[in-house]
């Protein structure tokens, strides 16, 4: 019976909105557009936020570690990993890596391959089986043994053709034969979500660690034990760390504490403010979709009182009616959602292909079967929400004879939700502006160098390249530089700014200076330093303010020079000529003289100012030059020629070392990519919401045209001039437009502060940028007031009254 009652009520719901094809149309489309927006950003968030590791017990895993200025995250030294590791703790288990490398396959078809460094005990710790094989033992997990490795699903498919046999076959890994002992499973990830190809053992050196001698950086993963918790972790790891403390020099210990945080929080990092706050856009979003479609259905519902007048006076219970309309809106968000979806694979191949490096998981975001329950949640919510006001509405038996007029109530409420899409609009808007603005002065702040017309190209060596090879190689590549017509002028460097790997940098308080006592009042922060050529300051336009750049004849052995900006010139000797000064970089090694002072370059990022930051020479031939450096030029040269050219140099001393060629403007803009992604999608949302808000504005200001029709005649008659009916339609949008944009502009004052910490040199609580929202949104709704108030203005008085 239920079963019957309920297909009447879709075959008619069906006819119903198949009689009037432009109202259907409009109503699916606005639920597509909310609707496959919200699903394309909940697959990316839900990877983010809500979707469980890919781990067994995930929520029991834990990082942890001491956190000190010399590294970003939390981390252990060996000799601490071993004894925490020990100790009788909350933890079941505890693993630890130290990173991922480049790494070379140098068989017959050599590669280059990202290799990470992990103990034996981290993918138990992790609740990891290789899928084939085994894991290291703790006699492989050892230095000077046969090396053995751990590849991953990936390189098992594609470069063993997933040969069954392939554990206990060798290949050959930088040069040295390491015998495979297992594969990874296809959803392994490192707890960094570094990518890479092979797993190699960290092969810690115990005695060396236990004595103290050395003191490897490590990365440590905990698994709790069923019932604990982050608490007594903490209280349990407390004696421990105070025991690790004792390391640490007494000047230091201020700086450093104990972090023990979910695994979840390492890996999305500075992602969780921006996906909330994009998931709430696009929820905003929808919300406006629904507004508009309630307006849509009780336009509709108001043209159709009559009909519904006659079937409560033919004995239509009230429960019926309201379930007929119900059904009318559920069918609408059904074939909304639908819709939604094909539009939310669109825009998510859109957001993976604009978005930047780093976001976690993006790679993994599809429309599968939890993301289509979201969907399926959030339409069946929308037609429930926006067809409720509708269906409330009772029919009067005096609308048999006076149908067409329109209640007071059911206007006032169209116009209270076109007030609610202004004011949604408004929030987004500003919003966007901020980030807009945010990304506009992040992109055009000075940098401290001339980044026009530079080239750079960077090369990491292999490890089969010893210390005199690598010497050899980048030697002989600056010589190859300096010949090469149509360059200015090139350098070396170690890293490029206007970032600085963490492991080049120096505790400020653990440089000596000469003549001083050591300052022992905590670290002193980080100061960052680089290896250089002599043309370095000159390729970049980087201003020498005292002193002198750095000549060829300070490349000798015997020439321990060092040149200082202006930022540590200020802090290290305040109010003195650092000309002639020596420091001490660690306290170990020889004094460096200061040659001269240069401005200060962005060395932190974008967003932080310039820091403390000193050079020394790429010396020839005596010092270790590490595996990386980049050769930067200038040139005004075409810059696809001068790429070619780059990549042809080195493919002359080694055709099989990667290169990677940009434009130094390249570089500085890949890190604004992810305040240009936000500032994109928000935007993109943003311009949705008022797009909806505006063409709500026009559906109810052309009802209340094509409802007064009559009313606008009979004035007409009576003298009212065209432009005073215009006039009074543009007058009724003005208050709902001022009544949404007041709302919104007080949501903003509140909303807005969660966009604090993304956004640089712009306040949260901006009145320039609500300002200019509110004048471009009160445009736009006078713009789509304007067709039907132009429309009211040309009423034929005479038609008009004959319709009456």
């Amino acid at each position: 019976m239920h079963l019957e009652i309920l297909a009447q009520d879709v075959r008619y719901a069906m006819r119903a909105l198949f009689r009037t094809p432009t109202f259907t149309l409009a109503a699916v489309l606005a639920m597509a557009l909310g609707i496959g927006a919200g699903t394309a950003v909940f697959s990316v968030v839900d990877r983010i936020l809500f979707r469980p590791l890919p781990y067994p017990n995930d929520s029991r895993l834990v990082s942890l570690g001491m956190m000190a200025p010399i590294a970003p995250q939390e981390f252990l030294l060996g000799y601490d990993y071993l004894d925490w590791r020990a100790a009788s703790t909350p933890f079941e288990s505890m693993g630890a890596w130290s990173g991922v490398s480049d790494c070379d396959l140098s068989d017959a078809n050599p590669v280059r391959l990202q290799c990470g460094f992990v103990d034996a005990h981290l993918l138990p710790a992790l609740g990891i089986q290789p899928i084939l094989g085994r894991n290291f033992t703790t006699e492989e997990d050892q230095p000077r043994v046969p090396k053995v490795a751990l590849i991953s699903y990936g390189l098992w498919r594609s470069r063993f053709a997933g040969d069954a046999g392939i554990v206990g076959k060798s290949i050959p890994l930088d040069g040295r034969p390491a015998a495979i002992v297992g594969v990874l499973p296809p959803q392994f990830e490192l707890p960094s979500l570094a990518p890479m190809d092979i797993l190699v053992p960290q092969a810690l050196d115990v005695p060396e660690s236990v004595s103290r001698r050395s003191a490897t950086i490590l990365a440590v993963v905990g698994r709790l034990k069923p019932g604990a918790s982050i608490e007594q972790a903490r209280a349990a790891l407390g004696p421990l760390f105070a025991n690790s403390m004792k390391d640490v020099p007494p000047n230091f210990r201020k700086d450093v504490s104990l972090r023990i945080r979910p695994l979840r929080d390492v890996q999305i990092h500075d992602s969780r403010l921006a996906s909330w706050i994009l998931l709430a856009a696009v929820l905003a979003v929808l919300l406006i979709a629904c507004a508009n479609v309630a307006n849509l259905l009780l336009a509709r519902a108001a043209g159709r009182r009559r009909e519904l007048a006659v079937r409560a006076a033919l004995g239509a219970p009230r429960v019926r009616l309201v379930r007929q309309a119900l059904t009318e809106s559920l069918m609408l968000a059904a074939a909304g959602g639908i819709a939604g979806c094909a539009l939310a694979a669109l825009l998510l191949r859109g957001f993976v292909a604009i978005a930047p490096n780093g976001i976690p998981r993006l790679h993994e975001a599809a429309v599968d079967t939890r993301v289509l329950l979201f969907t399926f949640a959030i339409s069946l919510a929308a037609g429930l929400l926006f067809g409720l006001a509708p269906a409330l509405q009772s029919p009067r038996a005096e609308t048999l004879a006076g149908w067409r007029t329109a209640g007071a109530r059911s206007h006032f409420f169209r116009q209270a939700l076109v007030a609610a899409q202004i004011a949604i609009s408004v929030v987004l808007l500003a919003g966007a502006g901020l980030l807009l603005r945010s990304l506009w002065n992040l992109e055009n702040q000075p940098l401290g160098m001339r980044v026009d017309g530079v080239m750079t190209a960077t090369v990491e060596l292999g490890r089969q390249y010893d210390s005199a090879r690598r010497t050899a190689f980048f030697e002989a590549w600056e010589a190859r530089l300096r010949q090469t017509p149509g360059i200015n002028s090139a350098a070396l460097v170690n890293a490029l700014p206007p970032v600085t790997d963490v492991y080049l940098s120096m505790l400020y308080n653990a440089i000596g200076v000469a003549g001083r006592p050591q300052d022992r009042n905590g670290t002193g922060g980080t100061v960052a330093w680089r290896t250089v050529t002599p043309d370095y300051f000159a390729v970049l336009g980087i201003p020498v303010l005292r002193g002198r750049a750095f000549r060829e004849d300070d490349r000798g052995a015997d020439q321990n020079g060092v040149i200082v900006n202006e930022a540590l010139a200020h802090r290290m000797f305040p109010g003195e000529d650092p000309l002639g000064k020596q420091i001490q970089p660690g306290r170990r090694g020889p004094w460096l003289t200061v040659l001269g002072v240069v401005s200060n370059v962005k060395n932190s990022g974008l967003v932080d100012d310039a820091g403390p930051e000193y050079y020394m020479v790429r010396k020839h031939a005596h010092d270790d030059p590490g595996r990386t450096a980049t050769a930067i030029v200038r040139t005004t040269a075409d810059p696809g020629g001068t790429a070619r050219w780059l990549r042809a140099e080195v493919a002359a001393l080694d055709p099989t070392a990667p290169v990677i060629v940009e434009s130094m403007q390249q570089h500085v803009g890949n890190l604004a990519e992810r305040p240009r992604f936000n500032a994109v999608l928000l935007g993109l949302f943003a311009g949705m919401g008022l797009l909806l808000a505006a063409i709500g504005l026009y559906g109810v200001v052309s009802f209340l045209v094509a409802q007064r029709t009559q009313e606008i005649g009979v004035r007409m008659a009576l003298g009212a001039t065209p432009a005073a009916i215009g006039g009074m339609v543009l007058r009724h949008a003005a208050r709902a437009t001022a009544a949404g944009a007041v709302l919104g502009a007080v949501g903003s004052f509140f909303a807005l502060q969660l966009l604090g910490t993304m956004l640089f040199h712009v306040p949260a609580r901006d009145p320039w940028t609500v300002a200019g929202v509110l004048a471009v949104l009160m445009a736009v709704a006078m713009l789509a007031a304007w067709v039907p108030a132009r429309r009211a203005a040309r009423v034929n008085p005479v038609e008009a009254l004959r319709q009456e």
